[in-house]
This record gives C-alpha cells, sequence and structure tokens, in this order.
C-alpha cells in the first residue's frame, strides 16, 4: 500500500515523531518508522488519517494485521490498543523504562507488541538521557 509524502508528513507531525504504540522516538533510531493501519487494510481499513498511527519497526510488525489479542491477566480476546480511539494514558503508565498496561487493551498491547524487551529498555534508557524519554504527556 503506498502512502503519500504529504499522508507520511501529516502522521508522523500529528504522532510527534514518536511511535504511538510504545512511545519510542523516531529521532536517533537507524530504521524509519511505519506508517501503520490501524485496521488493517486486509479487515476494510482505509488509507487514511484517521486510520494511520506511525509505529517503530518493532511494534509495526508485532501488531501485523491483528485487530485482536489475548489479555495475559485474563486470558480473553481483547481489542488491541487503538491511536484513535483510545488515549494512551487511560491504557498504559510508564514505571521507569516499563510501559505497564492498566487495561485488558493495555495490558494486552504490551505483552503482543514486546513493548519491554531488554533491547527497547536498554534504548529507552539511552533516550533518557537524551531527554527523549518519557514522552511528554499530552
Amino acid at each position: 500500500m503506498t502512502i503519500s509524502a504529504s499522508l507520511r508528513r501529516q502522521v508522523v507531525e500529528r504522532a510527534d515523531n514518536r511511535c504511538e504504540y510504545c512511545g519510542l522516538s523516531q529521532a536517533g533510531q537507524e530504521a524509519l518508522f511505519h506508517v501503520d493501519h490501524i485496521v488493517p487494510v486486509a479487515a476494510g481499513g482505509q488509507t487514511t488519517l484517521d486510520n494511520l498511527a506511525l509505529a517503530c519497526v518493532s511494534c509495526s510488525l508485532r501488531k501485523g494485521a491483528r485487530e485482536e489479542v489475548v489479555d495475559p491477566q485474563t486470558g480473553k480476546l481483547v481489542s488491541l490498543f487503538h491511536p484513535r480511539r483510545d488515549s494512551w494514558h487511560s491504557h498504559f503508565k510508564w514505571d521507569g523504562f516499563r510501559v505497564v498496561g492498566l487495561t485488558p487493551a493495555g495490558r494486552a498491547a504490551v505483552g503482543a507488541l514486546q513493548m519491554n524487551r531488554p533491547l527497547v529498555l536498554a534504548i529507552r534508557e539511552e533516550e533518557s538521557h537524551r531527554h527523549r524519554h518519557p514522552p511528554p504527556t499530552s
């Protein structure tokens, strides 16, 4: 799916150049972040600003075309965190460099996207020295 340069710029600006799932800053990262279809094209999702989110490569690849994932606490299938509909701070909080899921959708996203794997924790620690972590609250 081709996304125009203009639409990509709008997505990046709205996201403040950060992954809308895990909060990682694009600044300083070698890989260009993906523009993710929140509702996958395969499920009828459109290539419109309202259905696009900026996602780091890790979150984008782990999310794939999924819209639902299992909440590790309850074992139930839940809707994955939706950056356009859901408030990040309603579903997640920071505990140092770790993302903590506060709701079924938040817990499921943390697990499915592996938001606290050792490499990303090390990146967040390094980003804190550059004043890019934690992300500013909005």
